[in-house]
């Protein structure tokens, strides 16, 4: 008796030792508490969209409230940062776009954090075309008028950013190199402020994302020229990529993908990973997304570290040709 008893419990042991990673996310350590999920933007953008959309899911999947909490500034590295240097508990996550992962890491040779080495990449959730849009007080009404207008009066046009180095302000100076025109970047905290200095004549044209500026474009505020995207975007499918318009170099396809901070347990990690591709299936989320102007593009973990190393080369070549300097 006291063998078969001592042999059931190391078989026991043992199957537990060789339980999966799923199995152990599945134990009542995780969560345990409410999960922070980081916006490096200010609210009303379509980081939002996608943030609130998968923080919804995610919290009555995992039984746990996900609270989304906006960290804007510094082309998104005070969030960026913040999560960073969070504990690596699986509680503080980071939704966040081209900026964060690709764009900054290309373009700043200091940071306060580690790119590479301080985040946990753990899905790319969607695409997010950009597109170019002119406000009311801007009379181009295509992109061949607009470039007319800004190489008539060099250095007087201006658009938004979301700070140096900040994907827009990526965009908008590879489109300006392509062009062969001189133009202002000016920098705001988000798509909402920026979309309010649009409408209102303060700069004369905008690259955003089509969830921020759509309604704008629907309602006939704003004026689509281009999607920076290499494919035109299915809910602008009348306007043409800049590739169309012989400004294929300046291509720029953004995305959103969330991360969490390194040193976060492979097993949290593989679960989100899991849970994030179920939520990104689900029939009502992929139609709030092409709702929203974003396109379909999940990526698993490796394939998402992939993607970012391969963009930082593709960017750090773009801010060199256009010479951007992020300070």
């Amino acid at each position: 008796m006291t063998t078969r008893r001592h042999f059931l419990n190391v078989s026991l042991l043992g199957a537990a030792a060789l339980a999966s990673p799923w199995a152990q996310a599945q134990t009542p350590s995780y969560p345990h508490k409410p999960i922070r999920i980081v916006v490096p933007f200010g609210p009303g953008g379509a980081t939002d969209v996608v943030a609130r959309s998968v923080a919804d899911k995610l919290s009555s999947r995992l039984g746990q409230p996900v609270i989304v909490e906006n960290k804007p500034g510094a082309s998104t590295m005070i969030g960026a940062d913040a999560v960073a240097k969070a504990a690596a508990d699986g509680y503080t996550l980071m939704v966040s776009g081209s900026s964060t992962y690709t764009v900054v890491p290309a373009l700043k040779e200091r940071m306060p954090y580690d790119p590479h080495k301080d985040l946990a990449l753990i899905a790319l959730l969607v695409k997010a075309p950009l597109v170019l849009v002119t406000g009311p007080a801007t009379q181009a009404k295509t992109m061949a008028e607009l470039v007319a207008l800004a190489r008539s009066r060099p250095g007087e046009l201006s658009y938004a950013t979301f700070g140096t180095g900040s994907a827009p302000h990526l965009a908008g100076e590879m489109f300006a190199h392509e062009a062969g025109i001189k133009v202002l970047a000016v920098p705001y905290k988000g798509s909402a402020p920026a979309s309010m200095a649009l409408l209102g004549g303060e700069i004369h044209y905008a690259i955003d994302t089509i969830p921020s500026v759509g309604p704008h474009i629907k309602s006939g505020k704003m004026r689509a020229l281009a999607v920076t995207s290499v494919q035109r975007a299915s809910t602008l499918p009348d306007v043409p990529t800049l590739g169309e318009l012989k400004l294929g170099k300046a291509s720029f396809d953004g995305f959103y993908g969330l991360a969490a901070p390194a040193g976060t347990p492979q097993a949290v990690q593989q679960l989100l990973g899991r849970e994030l591709a179920a939520i990104m299936a689900l029939p009502d989320v992929k139609e709030k997304m092409l709702a929203a102007g974003l396109e379909p593009g999940f990526l698993d973990a490796p394939a998402f570290k992939a993607k970012v190393a391969d963009e930082i080369a593709t960017f750090k070549a773009a801010g060199k040709r256009a010479n951007i300097v992020m300070e």
